[in-house]
């Protein structure tokens, strides 16, 4: 399972059954979980934590030390879900002692060719980030995020559930549930409708939402008294989860 050309350190940890291609190398505080394949010409270095059936292709780079000049050496860490892809020269970096020490990923998600995600980064469950997304540090996405490729976003952001953005979009606000953007900079363009109703919500809430993004949006409310609004008006998760990740925002909502 593991070819003769590949250099695996005996302290890390892998399961019986994880296969490694040819010139891989594994460093030592790296675990391993089982069902999972590692590609030819991989590094993976820890503390690194990768959970089930992780598959990496070819030439990427994952728990590296992370780029922030004020990264001294310390044993960050760097912990994935199960069922994770990352494609070709995908680059993940361990976190900082300046923040969480550590970058967290959930499961199911899908890495495309060349996507960079920062130091102490928190990426949720079920996400798509396409060809060269750029994660800065510190960034945080929902679960079922969407990326198109070529996007970047700004340190510290919050890019919420659900929510989609546009290929080559810059992304400089934080981006409230099921919201869709587009452009440099960013701006809202409407709901993910159509990821929504892929996803299984009901009409009652898709209305819901689209009643509420129209307040914060279209209506000349602050954003203060639109969420007020919103929560006098309804009563459901949905949209109850689309106010909090607006009354989160630190950096404001893209507009």
């Amino acid at each position: 399972m593991i070819h003769p050309t590949a250099l695996v350190d005996p302290a890390a940890r892998l399961a019986d059954d994880v296969e490694v291609g040819p010139f891989s190398v594994i460093g030592p505080d790296v675990t391993i979980g089982a069902g999972s394949v590692i590609g030819p010409h991989v590094v993976v270095k820890g503390p690194t934590v990768l959970g089930e059936r992780t598959r990496i292709f070819q030439f990427a780079s994952v728990g590296e030390d992370c780029q922030d000049k004020k990264y001294a050496g310390e044993p960050t860490r760097l912990v994935m879900g199960d069922d994770n892809v990352i494609r070709e020269g995908v680059t993940l970096h361990r976190g900082t002692v300046q923040d969480r020490s550590e970058t967290t990923i959930g499961s199911r998600n899908l890495f495309m060719a060349y996507v960079h995600v920062g130091h102490d980064c928190v990426i949720g469950n079920d996400c798509i980030l396409a060809n060269q997304v750029t994660l800065a540090g510190h960034v945080t996405l929902g679960d079922h995020a969407i990326l198109g490729g070529l996007t970047a976003v700004h340190q510290f952001c919050h890019f919420g559930d659900h929510a989609m953005a546009g290929g080559g979009s810059i992304i400089t606000k934080d981006t409230p549930a099921y919201v869709m953007i587009n452009g440099n900079p960013a701006e809202a363009r409407g709901l993910n409708l159509v990821g929504l109703k892929r996803r299984g919500f009901s009409r009652e809430a898709i209305a819901a939402l689209s009643t509420a993004y129209k307040l914060v949006y279209r209506q000349g409310l602050t954003v203060e008294q639109a969420v007020s609004e919103i929560r006098n008006r309804f009563d459901l998760p949905e949209v109850a989860l689309f106010a909090d990740s607006i009354e989160r925002s630190t950096r404001g909502i893209v507009r």
